[in-house]
């Protein structure tokens, strides 16, 4: 079992959205306080007479002869599996796979993990290339878990252009899956979210077959009259209250100021859907992703003496993050995969457009050592400047990545304005070369603000010395 004790995902439906768009987004935590990432496309196969071995935990699955191309964000070090993570295909499907869940010592007592079964190394490569739309994600899915079982808890997020589907596999067999209403959010921190499930509404949900009877069968239910997966597989510890409850109620807190007045850091039963208070824009989504419990007490950039009581939501150690907003392809052609490198709280989203055939060098070739060259080593030294000198730098930080919010949104107008009269590879073509473009601007203003910062930050040390001059 390789669970990060990490992660925090946000679904927004295309009705709360401000845009119309559907969003799926995650922190990846890691343990590791650096794990370097790339930002890939994994092209189409046709005629494949493969197997795939997981490197981690050798899970054997035949390939489909077929597969579609995708984004991913795999680790550049493969001797624990792929670990891809997320992307979109060229079916216009994103998900993001692996937001560690945890389950009671009672389920796992009847149906324990499987240690050579699905992991979170294998998720983006077993189901991505394969699935047509958000539903079909949890079916496909659902399938590899009955023939393989599970090797652990994990959360995944699918999203279609009219749908987004949540599932949670968390013991070795047993998972639900809940549709996100088109006017609603959901935000989940490394536990179990889901709640009740409604048996007599297969459109809205989605279970493995026989959770009921193993629920009856071995007494789980706490219950006396509601079926609430939460309560029955999930867990509410110490560990919780501090490490995630906390960065729900952070989330609810922004993303629903009145509905969620009263709450507390350490509430165990804040709800996992929410209807949305106002129309949530990726700006807002991208705040949540990027605070740590901002113009609060628990605040570990503060002075509070509560800044250190809770688990905050961008950490240091987060290897990326991603915003994965599917737009109608009869509208907008394609959909885009945001990606940030480094650490959410001081590093910018970045823009890429899925249906493209590679990625930026500075983000496909990433080397073991630092290197400016590379995206996510440029993020991440941007990154530990800022925090070295927080008080200090801090609004320049904040006014770049503001700055390129604006030129991202001017950039998607204009490449949507392009993209009218194109089809086809000439559209792909045309895509893949703004990419380049998109990734260009953004190293260059990174490596600009990097720059000013480190020479600033050469006249803040404390080593420096100047004579009094009335000695």
């Amino acid at each position: 079992m390789q669970n990060k004790d990490a992660c925090t995902s946000i679904m927004v439906g295309k009705r709360a959205s401000l845009d119309g768009t559907a969003f799926i987004a995650r922190n990846e935590d890691r343990v590791k306080a650096i794990e370097p990432k790339r930002f890939l496309v994994k092209p189409a196969v046709k005629d494949r007479h493969e197997t795939y071995v997981s490197p981690y935990n050798k899970v054997t699955v035949t390939l489909p002869e077929s597969g579609m191309r995708y984004t991913s964000t795999p680790s550049l070090d493969q001797t624990t599996g792929p670990n891809e993570e997320d992307g979109i295909n060229e079916a216009n499907v994103a998900a993001s796979f692996t937001e560690s869940v945890y389950a009671n010592d009672r389920v796992l007592a009847y149906d324990p993990y499987v240690r050579n079964g699905l992991a979170e190394d294998s998720l983006c490569t077993l189901v991505l290339p394969y699935i047509h739309s958000a539903r079909e994600g949890v079916e496909y899915t659902g399938k590899l878990i009955a023939k393989f079982g599970s090797a652990e808890g994990n959360g995944m997020q699918f999203a279609d252009a009219d749908n987004i589907w949540y599932m949670e596999v968390v013991t070795g067999h047993q998972w639900v899956a809940v549709r996100i209403p088109d006017d609603c959010y959901a935000v989940t921190p490394n536990q179990v979210a889901i709640e009740d499930i409604n048996f007599a509404d297969p459109d809205n949900y989605m279970w493995a077959d026989g959770i009921q009877k193993f629920v009856e069968e071995h007494q789980l239910n706490p219950d006396h009259d509601r079926w609430n997966f939460r309560h029955i597989f999930g867990t509410s510890t110490q560990k919780d209250r501090h490490y995630n409850t906390p960065r729900t109620w952070f989330a609810q807190r922004y993303l629903s100021p009145k509905a969620s007045q009263g709450q507390m850091p350490e509430d165990s039963e804040m709800p996992f859907i929410r209807k949305a208070e106002f129309k949530i824009a990726n700006e807002d989504i991208q705040y949540v992703l990027k605070s740590h419990f901002n113009e609060t007490p628990y605040d570990p950039m503060g002075d509070a003496p509560e800044r250190k009581t809770y688990r905050a939501i961008s950490l240091s150690r987060t290897a990326q993050s991603h915003i994965l907003q599917v737009r109608d392809l009869n509208k907008y052609k394609t959909s885009i995969h945001w990606i940030e490198l480094g650490v959410p709280a001081f590093n910018p989203y970045v823009p890429f457009f899925a249906n493209a055939d590679d990625t930026d060098e500075s983000y496909r070739n990433v080397p073991e050592k630092m290197d400016l060259k590379s995206a996510f080593w440029l993020n991440e030294a941007l990154a530990e400047v800022v925090e070295s000198h927080y008080q200090e730098f801090i609004e320049k930080d904040e006014d770049y990545q503001k700055e390129l919010n604006e030129w991202a949104r001017r950039k998607i107008a204009q490449v949507d304005k392009e993209t009218l009269n194109l089809e086809g590879q000439a559209l792909t073509d045309y895509l893949t070369e703004q990419n380049h473009e998109v990734a260009a601007h953004y190293n260059k203003r990174t490596t600009e603000l990097f720059y000013e910062l480190l020479t600033e930050g050469c006249e803040l040390s404390r080593m420096s010395f100047k004579m009094d001059p009335n000695l």
